[in-house]
Parts: C-alpha cells; structure tokens; sequence
C-alpha cells in the first residue's frame, strides 16, 4: 500500500503516513533509524546485524522519492544509505510496538543502553 501523504514533524520526530484505507500512523524517527533495511544496519546475512544505539535524537533532515517504490530519507546523524518500500513502511506501521520491543530486548541482551554511542566499526559497506 503506497501513503497518499507522508508528513516530516521535526517537533516530535515522527514520520506520519496516511493511507487510503482512512488509516494513519506516526513512526518514530529512532524506529526508523535502528529498522533501517541498510546493509549498514541489517547486515549482509542473517546475524550480521548492527545493533543501533544514540538514536533517540536523530532527525530526518531530508526524505526524498525513489522511483514509485520506496522512500529514501537521509537521516541527522549521516545515515542515508536505507531504502525504505512501501512495503517495508506498512510492516513498520502495522508491527510498530513488537518491532520496539524486540530491539529493547536485543539492546538488553547485548548489555546497551539505547542512549549509548555508536562504536565506530571501521567498516561502511561502502557508505560515507
């Protein structure tokens, strides 16, 4: 399902989309950032992903169309290599609660707080 509009609030850094279907939602920009579908974040393969952490102030300073399909937002903190579907957005919409929960717990299991920096990993899978 493609939004018939998507609104940036920098004030309370959510991503709102609005559907068709009369539904709307209200993304979170640290969700948006930790659930990147980036190799950066997800990794090449199952179990190489990059655990985000120091998100909680990032902002979307620019968003921008790709092709019909997706939507590419460049994010505060440099990151801009995520191409986010149409798909992938409604996934995030309609599974936004567990979706958190699931990264609160694997930031708990790995021993991080959500506020911590980001270690620099040396490696940018091609990203500057």
């Amino acid at each position: 399902m493609i939004p018939k509009n998507i609104v940036v609030h920098q004030q309370s850094k959510v991503l709102e989309l609005s559907y068709e279907d009369g539904k709307s939602y209200r993304l979170p920009f640290e969700l948006l950032r930790v659930l990147s579908p980036s190799a950066e974040v997800q990794g090449h393969g199952p179990g190489q992903e990059t655990l985000q952490t120091g998100k909680r102030e990032v902002l979307i300073a620019n968003i921008e169309p790709v092709g019909h399909y997706a939507v590419k937002p460049s994010f505060s903190d440099g990151h801009e290599s995520g191409l986010y579907s149409w798909d992938y957005l409604r996934f995030l919409c309609d599974n936004q609660d567990q979706l958190w929960q699931e990264h609160l717990d694997k930031l708990a299991a790995a021993g991080l707080d959500r506020d911590a920096p980001m270690p620099n990993s040396g490696h940018s899978c091609g990203s500057h």
